[in-house]
C-alpha cells in the first residue's frame, strides 16, 4: 500500500507535464520528400496557442526561441551553420502562427542521403523544456544533367563555373532545374527549380556576351518560360510567354 502511494505523485506529475506540452501545438510541414543537390529545402510550420492566454516567444541574442534539428541517416545531429531569425512573435489565445524557413541556411546539406528534420519550440519566459513538431524525411539526391557548359567568371581569372539543365522528378511531375557549380571542385554554387516543363519540345540553352545562361523551355501546352542565371548562381528572372 505505501509502495502505491509513493508511486502517486510521480503520476500526477507525469500527467501535469503531458498537459502543458499539449497546450502549444507544434506543426512541421515539408512540401515533398526528395530534393535535387543544392535545391533549397523550404520548411513551414505552425504553432497553435491552446493554453487559454496570450504567448509570446522571444528569443535572446544567443538562443533562438524555435530551433530545427536535422540529422543524417546515421542519426548523427548535423552542426548548425545559421539560426533561425523570427524575431519576438505573439501569439492570441487559440491562434495559430506559421513561419517558414530555407534548412540550407541552417545547415549545410552537402552530402547526398537521407535526413531527418523537426522544430522544436521554446516556453516563454526563458523556462526549460519545450515543445516538439513531429519528425519528417527527405532525401538529397543528384541527377545526370540534360544539358551542361563550363564557362568563366567575369571578374574572378581563373574561376570557372558549370551551368548544368537537370530534370529531375522529386517525386511529383517532372520539374526542370538549373544548377551552377564549381567547375573544378564540383562544389554545388546554386540549384534553381524552374518549374514543370514539357519536354516533347526540347529546351533551349544559350550563353551571353556576359556569360549568362538562358532556357527556354515549354512550361504549359500554351506558355513559353524564358530563364535566366549568371555565373554566381544568381536567378536574374523568368519571363512567360505565348
Amino acid at each position: 500500500m505505501n509502495r502505491l502511494r509513493s508511486f502517486l505523485p510521480i503520476a500526477v506529475l507525469l500527467g501535469l507535464a503531458a498537459s502543458a506540452s499539449s497546450q502549444v501545438q507544434v506543426a512541421l510541414q515539408i512540401p515533398k520528400s526528395s530534393y535535387l543537390h543544392g535545391e533549397a529545402v523550404q520548411v513551414g510550420v505552425r504553432i497553435t496557442n491552446l493554453s487559454g492566454q496570450d504567448l509570446v516567444f522571444q528569443g535572446s541574442a544567443r538562443k533562438s526561441w524555435i530551433d530545427f534539428m536535422v540529422n543524417s541517416s546515421r542519426g548523427v545531429p548535423l552542426t548548425p551553420i545559421g539560426s533561425p531569425a523570427f524575431g519576438t512573435v505573439k501569439i492570441p489565445a487559440g491562434k495559430t502562427v506559421a513561419r517558414s524557413v530555407n534548412l540550407n541556411r541552417l545547415f549545410s546539406l552537402n552530402d547526398l542521403g537521407n535526413y531527418s528534420v523537426y522544430a522544436i519550440v521554446r516556453p516563454p519566459g526563458g523556462l526549460s523544456g519545450g515543445f516538439q513538431s513531429q519528425r519528417h524525411l527527405f532525401t538529397v539526391s543528384t541527377a545526370k544533367p540534360y544539358w551542361s557548359q563550363v564557362v568563366g567568371v567575369p571578374g574572378k581569372k581563373g574561376e570557372s563555373r558549370e551551368y548544368r539543365l537537370i530534370q529531375f522528378t522529386g517525386g511529383r511531375e517532372m520539374q526542370l532545374y538549373i544548377q551552377v557549380a564549381n567547375a573544378k571542385t564540383n562544389y554545388i554554387v546554386r540549384t534553381h527549380g524552374l518549374g514543370e516543363a514539357i519536354m516533347f519540345r526540347k529546351p533551349t540553352v544559350a550563353i551571353d556576351g556576359a556569360l549568362t545562361m538562358h532556357v527556354l523551355y515549354l512550361a504549359t501546352p500554351e506558355l513559353w518560360g524564358h530563364a535566366r542565371v549568371n555565373p554566381d548562381g544568381e536567378f536574374l528572372g523568368r519571363d512567360l510567354y505565348k
